[in-house]
This record gives C-alpha cells, sequence and structure tokens, in this order.
C-alpha cells in the first residue's frame, strides 16, 4: 500500500472522528483486500454448488442460463444501493450506522438487529455446506464418516474455532488469507469451467434456454410440485442467496485505506466479477450433464453424480481439494464480517455485556470478544436448530431461508431512508463515489420491488414456516423496543454528542497505541 500516504490516513481517521468513532481497529486492508473480503463470502464455489438442485431441479437450463443473471442483477440492485451510502459513511457494522443517520434510533436498532441474526445464522449455513461438501467430496469416500449430528457439529466446532483464531491474530493475517481466497475462487473457477467444458458429451447450447419443470417428484423433490413459472421464479434464489454478504466491504470500512472510495467500488466489483464468473462456470457444468432429466433426478445430490459420471478421479479430487478450502476461507471472510457487526452495535451499547464485545485487543487490534462470541453462536445455532424438524423440514433449513429474509431487509432498510433522506439535513452530502441523484433513487425503488419478490419466494414451501418465524420475530422486536429498549439505546453519535466523545476517541486509541488524527 505504498500509495496510502500520511495524508490519506489522515482524511480516513477525520471521516470516522467525524462520526464520533475512534481508529481503534487497524487499517491494513488495501482496495484489493476489501473486495476480496466480500467476494470470498459471495463465493460461488460455496452457494453456487451447495445450492446447485434449486436450479438443476427446477426450471433446468433456463434456470441457470436466463435465471442467474437475473438473480444477479436483483443482488446488484442492493449493492448500488448500499456504495453509495457507504462512500458517505464509511464505518464498522456500516447498514446499522446508516440507518440510525437517515432515520432514527428505531431504524437503525432494528437495521442492526436484522443484519446480526442474519450474519450469524449464515455463517452456521455456510460452514453446514462446507461440512456437507466435506462429506460428499472426501468425508464418506476416503475416511469413511457418516453424517450425524455429532459428526457435523464436531467438524463445525473445529472449522470455525480455526477461523476464529486466524481472525483474532489481526486483520492482517486475516487480508493475507481473503486475498488468496479471491485468487483461489478465480482460478479454481475457471479451472472447473474448463473441466466441464472438456468432459462434456457435447454442446447444446440451448438447454442454457430451454424451460422445463422439475418440480415434485421428478426433481427429486427439492420444490414440491408448482407451475414452470413458479418453479422458475423460485430457482432465481440460487443466485440471489449465493450473491450476498457483500456487505462485508462496508463491515471493515474501518480497517480499510481510502474506505469512502474502496468500500463502494469493492462492494459492486464482488458482485460484478461474483456474477460473471459464476455464469461461466454454472452454464459449463450444465452443458457437462449427460442429460438434463436425469440431472433433475438427482436432486441434492446432482453436482457429484455429475462429477463422479464425466470427470477423471484424480482431476476431480485436486478440485475438490480447491473448492473445500475456498469455502473454508468464505466461512472465514463471514467471522470477520460478523465479529465487526457485533463490535460496531456493541460500542454503541446495543448488545447485552456490550463493553466486552466492543473491546479491541491492544496486542492484535482485533474485537476478540466478538469474534468469539459470533462464531459460539453459528455453531450452536446449527446444533439447536439441527435437533428439531417441522413435519419434514429440518428447522436449521427454515430459519436459514428467514436469515437470508432478514440480511435483505437490513440492505433494504437503509436504502429505502435514503430514498427519502436524500438531500435533507439527515443526508446532505455525498462521499465520493456519488451515482446522483436520478439514479440513486431509481435503485431504491428497485430495492423495494425486490425486497418484495425476495420475501414472497423465501415464504415458499418448503419453507413455508418462514413467514411465521419472520412475523413473530417482528412482533418480538416491537415488544423488546416499546418494552425495553427505547428507552435505554441511545443509538450512535449524531450531531453535538460526536463533539462530546472528543476525549473518549483520544483516550480509547491512545489504550490500543494508535496515533489517530494529527
Amino acid at each position: 500500500m505504498s500509495d496510502y500516504t500520511e495524508l490519506d490516513k489522515k482524511q480516513d481517521v477525520h471521516i470516522l472522528h467525524s462520526m464520533g468513532y475512534a481508529q481503534e481497529l487497524e487499517r491494513r486492508m488495501s482496495s484489493f483486500s476489501n473486495f476480496a473480503v466480500s467476494f470470498s463470502i459471495i463465493c460461488i464455489l460455496s452457494g453456487g454448488i451447495n445450492s446447485l438442485a434449486q436450479a438443476t431441479s427446477g426450471a433446468g437450463g433456463a434456470a441457470i442460463g436466463i435465471g442467474w443473471p437475473v438473480g444477479c442483477f436483483i443482488s446488484l440492485v442492493f449493492a448500488i444501493g448500499m456504495a453509495q451510502i457507504s462512500s458517505a459513511y464509511p464505518t464498522a457494522g456500516g447498514l446499522y450506522h446508516w440507518s440510525s443517520i437517515l432515520g432514527n434510533r428505531f431504524t437503525g436498532w432494528v437495521t442492526a438487529w436484522f443484519n446480526l441474526l442474519g450474519l450469524v445464522t449464515v455463517l452456521g449455513a455456510i460452514n453446514v455446506g462446507t461440512y456437507y461438501f466435506f462429506m460428499g467430496s472426501f468425508g464418506t469416500s476416503y475416511f469413511g464418516l457418516t453424517d450425524t449430528i455429532a459428526v457435523r457439529i464436531i467438524f463445525l466446532v473445529i472449522i470455525t474455532g480455526a477461523q476464529a483464531l486466524v481472525n483474532h491474530m489481526g486483520i492482517g493475517l486475516t487480508a493475507k488469507l481473503t486475498d488468496f481466497s479471491g485468487y483461489l475462487i478465480f482460478a479454481t473457477a475457471i479451472a472447473l469451467s474448463a473441466v466441464c467444458l472438456i468432459a462434456a458429451p457435447s454442446y447444446e447450447i440451448g438447454r442454457l434456454f430451454t424451460f422445463a419443470n422439475y418440480s415434485g417428484e421428478v426433481g427429486g423433490n427439492v420444490w414440491p410440485s408448482t407451475s414452470g413459472a413458479w418453479v422458475f421464479l423460485l430457482g432465481l434464489l440460487l443466485p440471489i442467496y449465493t450473491i450476498t454478504g457483500y456487505d462485508a466491504s462496508a463491515h471493515t470500512s474501518e480497517e480499510t485505506v481510502k474506505a469512502a472510495e474502496s468500500v463502494p467500488r469493492g462492494m459492486v466489483s464482488s458482485v460484478l466479477w461474483s456474477a460473471l464468473f459464476g455464469y461461466i462456470m454454472l452454464c459449463a457444468f450444465v452443458l457437462m450433464l449427460p442429460n438434463m432429466d436425469d440431472a433433475a433426478k438427482q436432486g441434492w445430490n446432482v453436482f457429484f453424480w455429475a462429477m463422479d459420471s464425466q470427470v477423471n478421479p484424480i482431476v476431480k479430487d485436486i478440485l475438490y481439494l480447491a473448492i473445500l478450502v475456498s469455502q473454508w476461507l468464505c466461512g472465514l471472510a463471514t467471522v470477520t464480517s460478523v465479529s465487526r457487526m457485533i463490535f460496531a452495535f456493541s460500542r454503541d451499547g446495543g448488545l447485552p455485556a456490550s463493553k466486552a464485545l466492543s473491546k479491541v485487543s491492544p496486542q492484535y487490534r482485533t474485537p476478540v470478544a466478538a469474534i468469539w462470541t459470533g462464531s459460539i453462536l453459528s455453531v450452536l445455532f446449527v446444533w439447536g436448530s439441527s435437533l428439531v424438524s417441522i413435519g419434514d423440514t429440518p428447522v436449521y433449513t427454515i430459519v436459514v431461508s428467514c436469515t437470508v429474509i432478514f440480511l435483505f431487509f437490513s440492505f433494504a432498510i437503509p436504502i429505502t431512508l435514503g430514498l427519502f433522506a436524500w438531500g435533507t439535513s439527515k443526508w446532505d452530502k455525498m462521499g465520493p463515489w456519488n451515482l446522483g441523484e436520478g439514479v440513486f433513487k431509481l435503485f431504491a425503488v428497485l430495492t423495494v420491488i425486490a425486497m418484495i419478490l425476495i420475501f414472497i419466494l423465501g415464504i415458499q414451501p418448503p419453507n413455508e414456516w418462514a413467514l411465521y418465524i419472520t412475523v413473530g420475530f417482528l412482533v418480538l422486536t416491537a415488544i423488546v423496543w416499546f418494552g425495553f429498549e427505547s428507552r435505554r439505546f441511545k443509538g450512535p453519535p449524531i450531531g453535538a454528542e460526536v463533539a462530546k466523545r472528543q476525549a473518549d476517541i483520544a483516550a480509547a486509541e491512545a489504550a490500543v497505541g494508535e496515533s489517530g488524527e494529527k
């Protein structure tokens, strides 16, 4: 980062101080690192593979050829809206901060809880996906393991603990690994695409634009029997659920150089590159399939079935190893994102034990308690929800569907507030990454429409209980806010409160050895 001057650092710290926060975390992340942390969480080799059956057992080839670009555009809508706001307010836990400034204490508090619950449970879901990929690639065939709750939780404790330990040891090490992850995902996606095309029996390009209806038994019961149009819409959940997590660029704002420029660029570019390479990879995979009807019958096992039948065993295992490492690094980056959200919310008193959770290690310059708390909660979530089912559907599956909805809600709230706050006293100064009023408001309106679509799709069978859980959470949120938090929670510093914090800011920076703003 030789181009990061003292003037640049002074500007970054000045922006942070102007929002009432100390430079406790260490700015060690380059623009590429900020991009890589979001690109690693999106990880097309994780969601794009582990959730592939939502397409192949749904609308078939068209779910990839047409559905993937449509779904990726929906995610891009959110990323563009968030990028505009992140340039003006580059802080850790950004969404919570944005909603507080552009709205009020209540909208900030609700956004924080939506985002936090989404991040913790998505971390669990990512690592469960890594577990099932490990079992399908090496666990059963090489180690003779059987899928049980005990094996699953032990595996999660080991990999999540390793992810937390790396994060504990400083953003420098984490950034190096997520940088490597960015290159590894690019290389592995290209290699997998090439192998699929070489192994393809023929190149039926038309297959990518042919609609089918594999709902019900013909698709391994991935989706209940429904209409062709509806099963195509349900297949949009593959790209929408895969292309998420780009809020990590905002959560690491206080560790990123030239954050007002780097964060929005990292957010949008991570979505665009993931969309492009994911499209190439998944199209190549669909072309490799011997027969779409046979592939649909495999349900959730379609990836391993196709690789086993079409790819050389040695080449296959090399690809599996690269994918497995990429998936672990995806979880590593998610721990970073979760912990920064916990840290940011806690320093404003938003969580129980906030004083401990907001403490930054002087040695590692990381929020150690927040890192381990988020990691432990994600494992506990998987363990607890794996023990219970509603009908034939595990509670874990239903809650994951809910929490992806929660994540997108947390994206949509500040963007929607920005639609009305633009040009008012709440938001009268834009950052260097500026779309202009007309473009931002267009994407803000598109965000509202996209959120409605995601909510409707996310509560469909077999996850219809997601509706009741979401409504129940909203009711619980209202009770907690009006019963307790509305009188206690002050929110982030705004206006005169910022000036009052200057002595505390200096003390906090001195405690971690930060020179601060000169």
